[in-house]
């Protein structure tokens, strides 16, 4: 059995649209990030989206969980219910993600000692895997949903842990610097 993954005829134009996708967001986050001024909302309002971030994250990560088990005992409609709950749920974080970081400065990590390289190493693990793993999990589901089972075996086995791992660590990040939170 060959264990490559090959894209159809009818999959190329979908596959262009993903990796727009995939490219686009990340360098729109970075750019809102690294942005010289942040947008002016004339509201405190935005505070909270760290806190529903962590939310967010928490029903993703417990949908994400979910639906292996679901798909583990056979239920593939609780399978696809739980993951279309964690890519909904995924969507709103970006948007409220995107919306914080455009009209908030980002918080600094003042922990000390051991704490501070492991409190990094979360983050810049966290922050590599989320940037890349736009693209297997916009395949994975795009797979899914088209009922394309062996291409979906084929990318989850990549796109799963590492979308798994992102909203874990958003949740341990947000643990680690709720803390040195100014607001």
């Amino acid at each position: 059995m060959e264990n490559k993954l090959t894209f159809e005829s009818e999959d190329k134009g979908i596959l262009k649209w993903i990796t727009v996708i995939a490219i686009a967001v990340p360098v729109v986050v970075a750019i809102l990030l690294f942005m010289p001024s942040k947008i002016d909302v004339a509201s405190d309002w935005v505070f909270f989206l760290p806190h529903l971030n962590a939310v967010i994250n928490t029903a993703a990560t417990l949908a994400l969980v979910l639906a292996l088990v679901f798909i583990k005992n056979g239920n593939i409609q609780l399978h696809r219910t739980a993951m279309t709950s964690a890519f909904g749920l995924g969507a709103i974080f970006l948007v409220s993600y995107v919306i914080y970081h455009a009209t908030a400065e980002s918080t600094t990590f003042g922990g000390e000692g051991w704490i501070r390289p492991v409190y990094y190493f979360i983050l810049i693990s966290h922050i590599i895997l989320a940037a890349v793993a736009l693209f297997p999990i916009l395949l994975a589901y795009y797979y899914g949903y088209m009922d394309k089972r062996a291409q979906h075996k084929k990318i989850v086995k990549f796109a799963y842990p590492i979308w798994l791992y992102v909203t874990v660590t958003g949740v341990l990040v947000y643990l680690m610097i709720s803390p040195y939170y100014t607001f």
